[in-house]
Parts: structure tokens; sequence; C-alpha cells
């Protein structure tokens, strides 16, 4: 039987504790990167094609609008795409966060964050009626 002293756990622990510090910085790396090269290829066709893609003073306030814009390349659609997908990494870091401390058996901070987590869903959800 091996016996496990406090300092090997404490080391694991920080071990852990560093690898998901790493995931997080490398989700908003990749979020911010993601919605910077949206935006500016969004600037580039409209710069190119001179006009948003949408008739005037007409643009999409849905979400389902915004992402058909994208996928039709208008570049008002495109711009609002890259703007929604920075929106969106501090809520994909908070997700992350909580699976790394119910995978830590962190169930405090868990619950903690999936709270946090609410209240960001809830903040989209009342901005989205007003």
């Amino acid at each position: 039987m091996e016996v496990v002293s406090y300092s090997q756990t404490k080391a694991t622990r920080e071990k852990n504790i560093d690898s998901v510090g790493i995931m997080i910085g490398w989700t908003l790396r990749i979020g911010i990167a993601m919605s910077s090269i949206m935006v500016i290829f969004g600037l580039i066709l409209f710069y190119a094609e001179g006009q948003s893609g949408y008739e005037a003073n007409r643009y999409p306030t849905h979400i389902k609008d915004i992402i058909q814009g994208c996928f039709a390349l208008k570049s008002y659609g495109v711009i609002l795409t890259g703007l929604l997908l920075l929106m969106l990494t501090p809520v994909f870091r908070v997700g992350i966060s909580i699976i790394a401390f119910l995978i830590e058996k962190d169930y405090l901070y868990a619950v903690i964050t999936l709270i946090v987590f609410f209240i960001l869903i809830i903040s989209f959800y009342i901005s989205r009626m007003a």
C-alpha cells in the first residue's frame, strides 16, 4: 500500500490548477483571435463591396439573422458575428471553469461559478428583451 503525503497531494493539486489556468487562458486567446479575425474580415468585405449587404436602415437584430448574414457573407453580418463571438468568450471561460472545478471536486467554487454562469445567461436574455 502506497502512502501519499500531503505535499504530494498539494503538488498534484497545484499542477491541476496550473493546467486549468492554461486552458482558460487559451480559451480567452482563441475567442479573442477568432472574433478579431471575423471583425477584420467583415471590414475588408465592407470596404471591398462598399455596402453593408443590407437595405438602408435595416440591420439584423436577432442572433439567427446575424448568423444567416454571416453565412451569406454580408459584411455587417460578419462583423456582428465577430462581436457576438467576443461577447460569448467570457461565457465559455465561465463554462470551462465550472467543468474544471467539478473535475477537481471543488464543489463550492463550482456552485459559485454556476451562479455566475446563470447571471450571465440571464443578463443576455434580459438585454435581448430591452
